[in-house]
């Protein structure tokens, strides 16, 4: 069985949303999920899983969160070759130029561990509403189908 790891951060809750809906899909589709909030794992941990999910706001002007800042210099270090990624979070589209970046960074961090991107990201204005559950249960479905 595809064991997958979902690491997340969250301010507000939204992007804990986020990666629940996540994980719940893909335990649905029969995965065994790992979800932990990124100061409660350690990075190393995502080689152990043949999925990497992570779910990140971006805070302010494109900023990565402070909490979640080390596993994102870790990539740098990794090699996650053989491994799917896929990265979804929440953002403000008030921060226009920078909406969502942090997402874009954590994409271009986990293609260069050599991990394979198994869906495209999907960005979140604030809360999840109906089409953006939607969005993500399709996101978490396009990954798990890679494994197979």
């Amino acid at each position: 069985m595809a064991t997958a790891k979902i690491i997340y951060a969250s301010m507000t809750g939204n992007t804990e949303e986020i990666a629940d809906i996540v994980a719940e899909t893909m335990e649905d589709l029969g995965l065994d999920v790992e979800i932990d909030e990124c100061t409660q794992v350690a990075s190393e941990e995502l080689q152990e899983a043949d999925i990497c999910v992570i779910a990140t706001y971006t805070y302010d002007d494109g900023t990565i969160p402070e909490e979640i800042m080390d596993l994102y210099e870790d990539l740098e270090t990794m090699d996650l070759s053989g491994k799917l990624f896929g990265v979804c979070g929440s953002g403000d589209t008030f921060y226009d130029d920078s909406y969502c970046k942090a997402i874009d960074k954590f994409e271009k961090a986990l293609l260069n561990t050599g991990a394979q991107k198994g869906a495209e990201s999907i960005k979140v204005d604030l809360a999840c509403d109906e089409e953006d559950i939607q969005k993500l249960e399709s996101f978490a479905k396009q990954i798990v189908e890679k494994t197979h």
